[in-house]
């Protein structure tokens, strides 16, 4: 996107530097908020289903210690032996740690039953006001998972206090949000770079039509300079020869007409070329005879065809087609119109109509002095003209040609052949 060139070019550069910085930005950001709330959930859903595994690991085993306790016969002070232990290790429910803590919050078991910081008395307190209570904690920098469990027993109210390390969930939580981190950089460098990548490809069309609007400005000014200039010409004379009558100023007056008529014809063309980009001009899709669209736009150019010594001559076979009948006359008389001017006196137009399978064929062939090969690939852009154009025109007729093929979905073709002249051919769908 380079500033080099005109001062309009050099705007637009800026403009389309903004505009793609701009694209970055909303690319990159919108994939950061992706990235976050994505990790975010899988972190957090991870991080539960850990917790919850655990838990119910934690529940299983107070559960089977509850159900041993209710089995044991005799005295809350036979309940020590029967366990055995205050804390148990192993068993299904392996990797956890059990407490039990009698009624006075003592450790029921042997006496070294009592670990820096468990039981958890807050935890027991929760318990003993009849539900369980489960939470999560640390105990000298280790975290840990905990379940506090009543059980009622001979009239007593025991609390089974249930413990699993949590350091390897920890560590697999960490690993996570590094992997998360670091795959959410690389995916954020990633869209960065595509989205670069794909906002410089987005942004040629646009820069595209910015360098056509900005000619197509330049080249109506410069062609809308010479009529003007013209009109202007004349009427200073006429100022300056105030007791002159029309009859004495005809030849002026001539000029002004013809200068005006040229501007409006210039006006109308550049306005529908305007509409024709802005896309408001709607066709009209019927069926149509090609032949008769084609003899109603010949008549009003027979007498601009024999001022100039130039035959017109029609081939008109019964060609059936689809689209807008007045754009379709248009077509053909900015084809006929443009071979006649370029025709030789005593040079001869051919317009010849004819079906071709599925398709409706229109050519309009001249005697003129042809189009040089390495014209052909401009002759239907805007405001350019052949340097051995005749006079007048403003290289327009053949772009707007070309719009009202495409919109019909036709295609239309220049050519020089061998034996002379110029031959435009036009296909239309039949339907």
């Amino acid at each position: 996107m380079s500033a080099d060139g005109p001062p309009g070019a050099a705007g637009d550069a800026r403009l389309l530097r903004r505009t793609w910085r701009r694209l970055i930005l909303w690319s990159g950001g919108i994939t950061l908020a992706i990235l976050v709330v994505l990790g975010a959930a899988i972190y957090l859903a991870v991080d539960r289903s850990l917790s919850d595994s655990t838990e119910q690991r934690l529940r299983d085993r107070a559960g089977q210690i509850a159900d041993f306790i209710g089995q044991t016969p005799g005295q809350d002070a036979s309940l020590g032996p029967q366990l055995q232990t205050g804390i148990v290790f192993g068993g299904p429910s392996s990797g956890t740690l059990a407490m039990v803590i009698g009624p006075a919050n003592e450790s029921v078991g042997p006496q070294n039953s009592r670990f820096d910081g468990l039981p958890d008395m807050t935890a027991v307190a929760a318990a003993r006001a009849g539900a369980t209570d489960v939470r999560q904690t640390s105990i000298d920098g280790t975290p840990i998972q905990l379940v506090s469990e009543p059980v009622v027993h001979l009239g007593q109210t025991y609390v089974i206090q249930v413990i699993a390390d949590r350091t390897a969930e920890a560590r697999a939580l960490q690993l996570l949000l590094v992997v998360l981190i670091v795959g959410g950089v690389a995916a954020l460098g990633l869209s960065v770079g595509g989205g670069s990548l794909y906002a410089r490809r987005a942004l040629v069309p646009i820069r595209d039509s910015l360098r056509r609007q900005r000619e197509f400005a330049a080249d109506a000014s410069h062609e809308l300079r010479t009529p003007l200039a013209v009109v202007r010409g004349s009427v200073e004379h006429l100022l300056r020869h105030p007791a002159s009558t029309i009859a004495d100023q005809h030849e002026t007056l001539d000029d002004i007409k013809a200068e005006t008529d040229h501007l409006t014809e210039l006006v109308d063309a550049l306005l529908l070329l305007a509409r024709a980009d802005s896309g408001t001009i709607e066709l009209e899709r019927q069926p149509l005879e090609l032949a008769d669209a084609t003899t109603t736009a010949l008549e009003p150019l027979t007498g601009f065809a024999a001022e100039r010594g130039v035959t017109l001559q029609l081939d008109a076979r019964p060609t059936p087609a689809v689209g807008d009948a007045l754009r379709i006359r248009q077509l053909i008389t900015i084809l006929v119109d443009n071979a006649i001017r370029h025709s030789p006196p005593g040079g001869t137009v051919s317009v010849h109509t004819q079906p071709s399978g599925d398709r409706a064929v229109v050519s309009v062939s001249d005697e003129g002095p042809g189009i040089r090969p390495e014209d052909l690939p401009r002759v239907f852009e805007r405001f350019w003209r052949a340097p051995d154009a005749p006079s007048g025109g403003a290289g327009l007729g053949l772009s707007i040609a070309r719009w009202i093929v495409e919109r019909h979905g036709g295609t239309i073709e220049a050519s020089s052949p061998i034996s002379g002249g110029a031959r435009f051919e036009v296909s239309l769908p039949t339907r």
